[in-house]
């Protein structure tokens, strides 16, 4: 079996050769993460990943975390070559919101606009008027609401009806979840902050309301992984996916990482807070594109063209509200 030192020396190698970099996601394994910060590339959430991606001068990227975000990093850079360590990596929210079904369903609303989370694949991407991340949606959906907007979500209904709390938003949601962050047990997770009283309990909003209501903090990955940081609690109990704990912990190795339980009266355990597909992500398979020159991300221009319009007014926006907090 080889050992870590031996992938690194050869990954780098093989990235130099290839002329690409390595961008992966704050929920693949640890030692995928790892590798990409040690040959110069960036662990992130999927819009940083694929923004980090664009202002490097490497030809080829090379994304460990799921199919759509490799899409997002080809949106964002059409002119490189997108590789995705595995094609059959997906996303229960891209998978839930079918592009012809939501077609659809948009058409029967003529008169709102289309907002669909990054969770989404290109072709929903392309009928959307703004596309945005966990980070920035509930900060949008309130400027839409102020200009007196109707609005269509997708596709998680738990992020949506999170901001519809957060904003009083007009705002019809598609029916689709995440199966991690769906199967935390509120009941369960009670006990647990009794068990732990000297504890912070962080959450991703794509959870269940009744789990939300728990939070000490809501947030999105970046914001969870600041939070962790600036916690002065010994217990840090996180309902989202395990791989976060990496770099919640290099932040932050005198404090303890629990789970949000998933277990419990009613529980299916789909996932047990683990993602199956960013679990797909591995060492090897990174070898493995950059030796056999597989699984490249292809997308019609025309499919690429009005994603990048709905990506790049979220940007835009981004940027105008980073300016105004930091005047």
């Amino acid at each position: 079996m080889k050992s870590y030192e031996q992938y690194l020396y050869e990954i780098k190698n093989l990235l130099r050769e290839h002329d690409a970099k390595l961008i992966a996601h704050y929920y693949v394994d640890q030692s995928v993460q790892k590798m990409a910060e040690d040959t110069g590339g960036l662990v992130s959430d999927s819009l940083e990943m694929a923004r980090f991606g664009q202002k490097q001068p490497e030809s080829s990227l090379v994304v460990a975390g799921v199919k759509f975000m490799g899409e997002t990093a080809k949106i964002l850079s059409p002119e490189k070559n997108i590789y995705v360590l595995d094609p059959t990596a997906t996303c229960s929210l891209d998978v839930g919101c079918d592009f012809d079904e939501f077609k659809y369903f948009c058409s029967k609303h003529p008169d709102r606009e289309v907002v669909v989370y990054a969770n989404t694949s290109a072709r929903v991407k392309s009928i959307a008027d703004w596309v945005v991340t966990s980070s920035i949606a509930v900060s949008l959906i309130e400027y839409l609401t102020s200009l007196g907007k109707k609005l269509i979500w997708a596709p998680d209904k738990y992020l949506g009806q999170y901001i519809i709390d957060r904003t009083g938003a007009d705002m019809i949601l598609w029916n689709g979840s995440c199966i991690v962050h769906e199967e935390y047990k509120s009941s369960e997770l009670k006990k647990m902050i009794h068990e732990y009283p000297d504890c912070d309990v962080l959450v991703h909003p794509e959870s269940p309301r009744s789990i939300i209501s728990l939070a000490d903090v809501v947030g999105s990955t970046s914001r969870l992984i600041q939070a962790s940081k600036d916690s002065k609690k010994k217990y840090i109990i996180v309902a989202t996916e395990k791989g976060i704990f990496y770099q919640m912990k290099k932040l932050s190795p005198n404090k303890i990482f629990i789970e949000a339980p998933t277990a419990g009266e009613g529980a299916s355990c789909k996932s047990c807070g683990r993602c199956p597909w960013m679990k797909l992500n591995s060492l090897d398979k990174i070898l493995s594109v950059l030796t056999n020159d597989e699984n490249e991300i292809h997308i019609p221009k025309h499919i690429i063209n009005s994603a990048q319009k709905s990506i790049s007014r979220m940007v835009s926006f981004r940027e105008k509200m980073l300016i105004t907090k930091a005047s």
